[in-house]
């Protein structure tokens, strides 16, 4: 029975260096160097939408690794200009988009997604669906499937851009935001996916393998009890709540649906670090905590699960 192999990627934006870094080290293991090369599908959220679109372009892991290092300082780049024109940060995204689209065209070009060299789900939110009897926001995986409501003809750079725009960093794309905003994890997507029967061939439950990556995850709480919060109580801790909530969800799903054909690598960093999204003075650290992490588990579970047939 020939395995169906799934490659689903974490948002986090900078932290995204963290996926590169990770699957640079997996391919240098003797026996694991072309494993990306057996990928079925790879779904992604956000940065990991991005590199998603990338290993489906064949974008070498060098080349998006630098995509971070090199234009994560300039894409999460906040000037004093940008901060007095949106009031501190009260009125208007905290950065342009303009940095992360040069950056995904100088990549992509005019690729569209049925141009890709493999089949892709990428997470995305409709904030209008211009639908004259049901109008309404709704969440959008884009894909490249054969057959009906595909998005083939949807340029690979402004698809980037549409699961790369997370509410209050970057103005939406289009009419779209972040997918992280209902699937950070898109394990559970890239599985239901699989089981269209829309998009032949499709195939069963059992021949399915997922291998689910995140970025790092900052160890978070709220003390105490009783929480009588309101609007600005709430604000700041909520976004980051929602995120770890529907990644947590996604895991525990796939986990009872896969068992051992499932394996999840999502690191945590120790107590007390964090690393925001979009800091990029963190880039240093991210290589370092990449670096020092166990692969063994992974390694071998990939050997057993996901080389054989």
């Amino acid at each position: 029975m020939k395995k169906y192999r799934v490659l689903a990627l974490d948002g986090g934006g900078i932290r995204g260096l963290v996926t590169t870094l990770l699957l640079q080290r997996i391919v240098s293991v003797p026996g694991l160097e072309n494993f990306l090369n057996d990928i079925d599908l790879v779904a992604g959220t956000s940065s990991g939408g991005l590199i998603a679109l990338g290993l489906a372009h064949q974008v070498n892991l060098t080349e998006l690794r630098n995509l971070f290092i090199n234009s994560g300082p300039k894409i999460f780049d906040d000037s004093w200009l940008d901060d007095l024109v949106d009031l501190g940060k009260l009125r208007g995204a905290d950065y342009a988009i303009s940095p992360l689209r040069r950056e995904l065209q100088r990549l992509f070009g005019s690729a569209t997604l049925g141009q890709l060299k493999k089949r892709v789900l990428i997470t995305s939110f409709d904030l209008d669906n211009e639908d004259p009897y049901r109008r309404t926001w709704k969440p959008k995986l884009f894909h490249n499937f054969n057959g009906r409501g595909n998005d083939r003809s949807a340029p690979v750079y402004r698809v980037g851009l549409y699961t790369s725009a997370a509410p209050t960093y970057f103005p939406s794309v289009d009419g779209y935001i972040d997918g992280g905003v209902y699937a950070s994890n898109p394990s559970m997507c890239a599985l239901a996916q699989t089981q269209d029967k829309r998009y032949s061939p499709t195939p069963s439950i059992d021949q399915v393998v997922l291998f689910s990556l995140g970025t790092g995850t900052s160890l978070q709480y709220i003390k105490g009890r009783s929480h009588d919060w309101g609007y600005v109580q709430w604000v700041k801790p909520l976004m980051n709540l929602m995120l770890d909530g529907t990644t947590g969800i996604a895991d525990y799903q796939c986990r009872q649906i896969l068992d051992d054909r499932y394996q999840r690598f999502a690191p945590a960093f120790p107590p007390g670090q964090s690393v925001p999204m979009d800091d990029a003075a963190k880039i240093p650290y991210l290589i370092e905590f990449a670096e020092s992490l166990s692969i063994r588990k992974t390694v071998n579970w990939l050997k057993k699960q996901w080389l054989t047939n």
